[in-house]
């Protein structure tokens, strides 16, 4: 139960964290966004001051080139003239070179984030794949981190080069007029104070959508998914209203999210009304000196400091809708690096890793128990031996922890208690690449990609020729079925292998199996599910796959154990028999004989 106690609570733990701490660590996590920072914030700053440099020669145009006081001064307005087409020139010049700068490390870092957040998924334990929502997870790498890139790519930009402008802005206002510029703050008080409000509030309604939008796309995919199920039963129009349902639910959040985003932005307009009449007004007093006192406000300066109260409106008010980006982006990124601090709890030892020798491999299970989270025991001080090259068949009712086992031999778990060992190391010591090497899992059901036949049957070892995946499956006896596909090999197999039958994908996955020549081959009854045609197909297949190696079969049909060399049966999570068929099923009374008189009743119905 702690595992993913603490693994849900660290992935939403995030939820929690500041503004500054989710930058802090978001750029540990993608250390490429902050290449460069420096020099781009500086040519931000530049590209500021060449737009600056605008309302200054306006203001000396006007109070030195035409009204100064030797009359019009032509050259003068001249030289301002073309020394303002050479700030926007500049100022154009390092707004070019800062987005560019921008845009390189901000791609490159989200590059990053995706490609470790998506390999963390793969890293995260099975149970917790399990009981996260499959939408919640793609949503987190996919549409969450392009609300990072958005923000980051356009209004990164904007908030540098907005803070750039505004803090250039009042500089300059501050050199013409203290107390205008003073109005011009004032004015935008309210906005400023109600910030940290805003932001609380944006953070906790952008949360519930991106919480909203891993729900719908699970509503949306599992549906697509499952077509064949949904027609099959006829339940299209209740399917329709979980969508349904999960839309408007999203809807809401947003539309909620949204009307934080009205009132702010609204706020910024009303500041921006204000500061504009309140610099005219109070301009036109100290200009006139209707108080008695006031600056030496010419014409040329009022003008100059009407463009510079523009400058610093216009990123004000684009900071509004920057803000709302960014805390939806924020809210994003916390939900994107709470997956990326999940731990791993299988953990790879790596370098540092026992590397296991080839060969059949001998097994052991020391007391293990195990428990799914929340539950009770599943296996309970299991204690087992299985000497190389034995094939062994684990065999009980359902729920008795038989599949539990074939996942603890495999480490897609670790036990909760007691140790699994092959050829007497410790699965947590064994190197990750030395344990997937040597030891395959051929599932019930053999999970095909959408692809080719033989990239499909890669994965089992991915620098394979066309040669030996043939010569792998003249060896299981598969290669005439090869042969009388429609293009060998090459074969599409459609999405989830929907383009083959539910025999021939679990041939694939047998083929899948012997190209990676495993030493300890963990089958979950590869024969379960299949139709009779191919199931003395497989069964020849299976014969061959398991020669000279030790495996382990979870067997749901008997036949399987009465060819086992040791038949392990495991009742209520514990291990009550164990020997050769022939002397188990003679035992009478034992859960053995009654689970194959019951199985043998049902194939001779």
């Amino acid at each position: 139960m702690t595992t993913t106690t603490t693994t849900a609570t660290t992935m939403d733990s995030g939820e929690e964290i500041g503004a500054i701490e989710t930058i802090r660590r978001g750029v540990r996590v993608s250390p490429e966004l902050k290449d460069g920072l420096g020099w781009t914030i500086v040519l931000a700053f530049l590209a500021a001051i060449g737009q600056v440099v605008v309302p200054i020669a306006v203001q000396q145009t006007l109070d030195h080139g035409i009204n100064g006081p030797d009359g019009p001064d032509v050259s003068f307005t001249v030289l301002m003239g073309l020394g303002a087409a050479a700030a926007i020139v500049f100022a154009s010049g390092a707004s070019y070179l800062m987005t560019t700068r921008l845009f390189t490390t901000s791609e490159r870092g989200l590059a990053t984030l995706r490609v470790k957040a998506f390999r963390h998924v793969h890293d995260l334990p099975v149970l917790t794949q399990n009981t996260e929502r499959r939408g919640a997870l793609v949503s987190r790498v996919t549409s969450d981190v392009d609300q990072v890139s958005q923000f980051l790519v356009f209004g990164g930009l904007l908030l540098i080069v907005s803070a750039g402008q505004v803090v250039i802005a009042t500089i300059v206002m501050l050199f013409y007029s203290w107390q205008l510029a003073l109005v011009v703050w004032v004015s935008f008080a309210p906005l400023f104070l109600s910030i940290r409000y805003f932001q609380r509030k944006l953070s906790a309604a952008y949360g519930v959508v991106r919480g909203q939008v891993a729900v719908m796309l699970s509503a949306i995919s599992e549906p697509v998914v499952g077509a064949a199920v949904v027609k099959a039963y006829a339940v299209e129009s209740r399917t329709q209203g979980r969508i349904d349902e999960a839309i408007e639910d999203y809807k809401s959040a947003s539309t909620r999210a949204q009307q934080f985003t009205v009132v702010s932005f609204s706020l910024g307009g009303i500041s921006a009304g204000i500061a504009n009449a309140g610099a005219l007004i109070v301009g036109i007093q100290l200009g006139l000196r209707v108080w008695g006192y006031g600056d030496d406000l010419t014409a040329g300066k009022v003008l100059a400091f009407a463009f510079l109260v523009t400058l610093f409106v216009g990123p004000v008010q684009m900071g509004t809708q920057i803000f709302t980006d960014a805390q939806n982006a924020l809210v994003s990124w916390r939900r994107v690096i709470g997956i990326l601090e999940t731990p791993a709890d299988l953990v790879d030892p790596g370098e540092d890793g026992q590397v296991l020798p080839r060969g059949p491999i001998d097994v052991a299970l020391r007391d293990v128990t195990f428990a799914y989270p929340g539950g009770p025991p599943v296996l309970r001080d299991i204690t087992l031996d299985i000497p190389s090259g034995t094939r062994v068949a684990v065999v009980g009712e359902t729920g008795s922890g038989k599949s539990t086992i074939a996942k603890l031999l495999t480490r897609l778990m670790d036990p909760s208690a007691g140790a699994v060992l092959l050829d007497g190391i410790d699965v947590r010591e064994i190197a990750q690449e030395s344990m997937r090497r040597s030891v395959v899992l051929v599932p019930q059901e053999g999970f095909l990609f959408d692809d080719t036949l033989a990239r499909n049957v890669l994965y089992g070892r991915l620098d394979a020729t066309p040669d030996q995946i043939l010569a792998s499956a003249d060896e299981l006896g598969l290669g005439d079925w090869l042969a009388g596909l429609p293009a060998g090999i090459e074969t599409q197999v459609g999405q989830r292998g929907e383009s083959l039958s539910a025999g021939e994908r679990q041939l694939v996955a047998l083929l899948r199996a012997q190209l990676a020549d495993p030493d300890l081959l963990v089958l979950d009854e590869a024969t379960s599910s299949v139709d009779p045609a191919l199931e003395m197909r497989i069964g020849r297949a299976l014969e061959r796959l398991m020669t000279g190696r030790t495996s382990v079969t979870i067997a749901h049909r008997l036949s399987t154990a009465e060819s086992a060399d040791e038949v392990v049966v495991v009742d209520q999570g514990r291990i009550v028999q164990r020997g050769p068929h022939a002397v188990l099923v003679r035992e009478e009374g034992s859960v053995y004989a009654g689970l194959h008189a019951s199985w043998t009743a049902q194939q001779s119905s």
